[in-house]
C-alpha cells in the first residue's frame, strides 16, 4: 500500500476516456471489496492518490462523471467493514488538504463533497430505509401465512372436539375476558423491545457517520489542544478540524441533500387550503439536525453560530414539521441590531491613548 497512489488504475480514473474511466472505477471496486481489512493509514494513502487524480481532471463533464464515479458508484458497494473507514479517509482528507485548492479548481471540489454528503445520506438513511421496509413486508406475509396456517389448525381441532365436551357459558366468557387482558400486554411489550432493538440496529451507522462529521469539518472547535496525536501502531489518525470554508459549504447544502434522499407525500390543509409536503416513513430527525444543533450552540465563532442558525431556519424544515417558524417582533430585530452593536464595539475599541 505504500505505493497505491502510483497504481494505474488511479491514474486512469481521471481519463477522459470513458472506457477506461470505468476500466479503473471497476479495478478500484474489486480492490476496495477484496481488501476488508484495509486500515486508516492506508485508506489515508489511498485518497491521497484519488486527490490528486481528482486534481488533474480536466472539462466539467469529465470532472463530474469522476466526481459521481468516486462516490455514488463507489461507496454503496464498499462492504460494511470498510465504508466508514473509507468515508473517514475521505473527510480526513480534503480537511487536511482543502487549503491548498487554488480557486480555479475549488469548484470542482465543492461538488465533490457534495456528492459525498449526498452519498453518505443515501446509503445510511435511504438504502436503510428501504432496506428494513422490505423486511418488514417479508415477516408480515411470513407472519400472516403461518396465521392463516395455525387458525385454520385450531378450527379443525375445535370441529372435532366440538360433540365432545362443552364448558359452561360463563366459563367460556371468563376464560375469553382472561385471554384478552393478558394478551395486548404481552404484544405490546414484544413490540416495544422489538421497536427499540430495531431503532439501535437501525440507526447505528448514520450516527456513527454522523459522529465523523462532527469530528471533522462540523467540529465546533478549529483547533483542540485535547486531541490526540496520531499513532500508527493504534492505527489513529486525527481528523482536522474545519476549516471555515469547508464547514459553511456543509451547512449550505446539507438541507439540499437531505431534501434529495427522503420521500414525502403531499398533505393539504383544510382550513388554509395550502398543500405542504412531509416526509414519509421513520427518519431520525433529531439525529439528522444534531451536528449543526452542536454548531449552533458550542461554537466559538459567530458566523459559524449564524451560519448553523441559518440552516437551521431553512423554511423546508418548517414545511416538513421539523422545526417551528421563529416569530421576530421588530423591537425585537431593533434589540438584535444593538446587541450586535454592542458587540461590534466591544470586540474592537480601537487604539488606546496610552
Amino acid at each position: 500500500m505504500a505505493d497505491v497512489g502510483k497504481t494505474p488504475f488511479i491514474k486512469e480514473l481521471a481519463s477522459s476516456d470513458k472506457k477506461l474511466r470505468d476500466k479503473a472505477t471497476n479495478s478500484l471496486t474489486l480492490f476496495l471489496r477484496a481488501k476488508t481489512d484495509l486500515t486508516n493509514l492506508e485508506l489515508l494513502k489511498l485518497w491521497k492518490g484519488l486527490f490528486f487524480c481528482f486534481y488533474h481532471s480536466d472539462r466539467p463533464l469529465t470532472q463530474q462523471a469522476l466526481a459521481r464515479t468516486l462516490s455514488y458508484n463507489l461507496v454503496p458497494t464498499l462492504p460494511s467493514t470498510t465504508v466508514h473507514k473509507f468515508l473517514r479517509a475521505f473527510w480526513t482528507t480534503i480537511g487536511r488538504d482543502f487549503h491548498s485548492i487554488d480557486r480555479l479548481r475549488l469548484d470542482k471540489y465543492l461538488f465533490l463533497i457534495r456528492c459525498y454528503v449526498g452519498v453518505g445520506f443515501e446509503v445510511f438513511l435511504k438504502q436503510n430505509q428501504q432496506s428494513k421496509s422490505r423486511n418488514g413486508a417479508e415477516e408480515g406475509v411470513a407472519a400472516g401465512g403461518a396465521g392463516g396456517k395455525r387458525k385454520r389448525e385450531e378450527d379443525l381441532n375445535s370441529s372435532k372436539k366440538g360433540g365432545k365436551k362443552r364448558k359452561g357459558k360463563g366459563q367460556q366468557q371468563q376464560q375469553q375476558q382472561q385471554q384478552t387482558d393478558s394478551k395486548p400486554q404481552e404484544l405490546t411489550q414484544e413490540e416495544e423491545e422489538k421497536e427499540q432493538g430495531v431503532d439501535k440496529e437501525k440507526w447505528g451507522p448514520l450516527e456513527s457517520y454522523l459522529a465523523i462529521l462532527e469530528d471533522g469539518p462540523l467540529c465546533p472547535l478549529n483547533f483542540d489542544p485535547d486531541q490526540p496525536a496520531a499513532n500508527e501502531a493504534e492505527d489513529y489518525i486525527p481528523m482536522p478540524h474545519g476549516p471555515d470554508g469547508l464547514r459553511y459549504h456543509v451547512l449550505d447544502i446539507w438541507v439540499d441533500e437531505l431534501e434529495k434522499v427522503l420521500e414525502f407525500e403531499e398533505i393539504t390543509d383544510e382550513e388554509t387550503g395550502t398543500t405542504v409536503r412531509k416526509p414519509v416513513g421513520d427518519v431520525p430527525k433529531e439525529l439528522l439536525l444534531r451536528p449543526l444543533e452542536r454548531l449552533r450552540k458550542e461554537s466559538p465563532y459567530k458566523p459559524v453560530r449564524m451560519r448553523a442558525a441559518e440552516a437551521l431556519e431553512d423554511e423546508r424544515l418548517v414545511e416538513w414539521g421539523w422545526k417551528e417558524r421563529r416569530k421576530v417582533d421588530s423591537d425585537s430585530d431593533d434589540d438584535e441590531e444593538d446587541d450586535d452593536d454592542d458587540d461590534e464595539d466591544a470586540e474592537w475599541g480601537g487604539f488606546g491613548d496610552d
